[in-house]
């Protein structure tokens, strides 16, 4: 007896005419390309970040929904562990051989504060201070030091302190000098502002502290002046 479902050209013949139903497509088959098919959603998935996940999630159906959540579950995970692993809350010391490691070779979107600096110079210790505090403030900045000489060899102490910044491995600011820093009576705040205008941290001070100090001070200079009222009556003579 003939196969009805064997592909030849009577059965075709006979196919058309509705002699025959159509030929059944094999139910292994069937179940296979489909789970072809799901692999390949599933596999968009996987290949998705979180942020595409999150651009697409329109154009998937209600069925997706579970596996969806399951990927940005596992995406916001992988995530948290990146941030985890950039955290570093302390200025750590360094030496000259652990210069391409720890600033050249910092890893993407770290930003690198590297304080060069000798015992001895008052305006170091300050920094060093300064620099304690704003790491434990912005762990996601890596905050190092090194004794100058050790770093660069034959560097001058008159260039000290010293701070250089690095993003990714690229220079972005350097402060370098004293004066720089404005002496003795540098504050935390105003050290701050300066690291967040070369982006090295992420301020919350609306404006610059030093902008503040300085219009003060004119204030009581302008307060201190002698007015016209206060001056004088033999003034008019001259």
């Amino acid at each position: 007896m003939q196969d009805p479902n064997e592909d030849t050209e009577w059965n075709d013949i006979l196919r058309k005419k509705g002699i025959l139903p159509p030929k059944e497509a094999p139910k292994e088959d069937e179940e296979e390309e489909l789970a072809l098919q799901q692999q390949s959603v599933v596999k968009t998935y996987e290949d998705m970040t979180l942020e595409e996940l999150q651009e697409n999630e329109d154009e998937f159906s209600e069925d997706d929904e579970a596996a969806i959540e399951m990927y940005r579950q596992k995406r916001l995970a992988e995530w948290k562990s990146t941030q985890l692993k950039n955290v570093f809350g302390e200025v750590v010391e360094i030496s000259g051989q652990d210069y391409i490691k720890e600033v050249n070779k910092a890893g993407d979107g770290i930003w690198v504060v590297l304080h060069l600096y000798k015992q001895g110079i008052p305006l170091c210790t300050l920094l060093n201070q300064h620099l304690s505090l704003l790491a434990r403030k912005f762990p996601q900045t890596k905050f190092l030091k090194s004794i100058s000489t050790t770093c660069i060899p034959n560097y001058p102490d008159r260039n000290l302190p010293t701070i250089f910044v690095y993003f990714e491995g690229e220079m972005k600011a350097q402060f370098i000098g004293p004066l720089v820093f404005g002496g003795m009576n540098l504050k935390v705040e105003e050290l701050e502002w300066r690291l967040s205008e070369s982006g090295a941290v992420k301020t919350d001070l609306e404006e610059n502290p030093k902008k503040q100090i300085e219009d003060k001070l004119m204030s009581s200079i302008r307060c201190s002046l002698p007015t016209g009222k206060d001056s004088d009556s033999g003034d008019e003579d001259y």
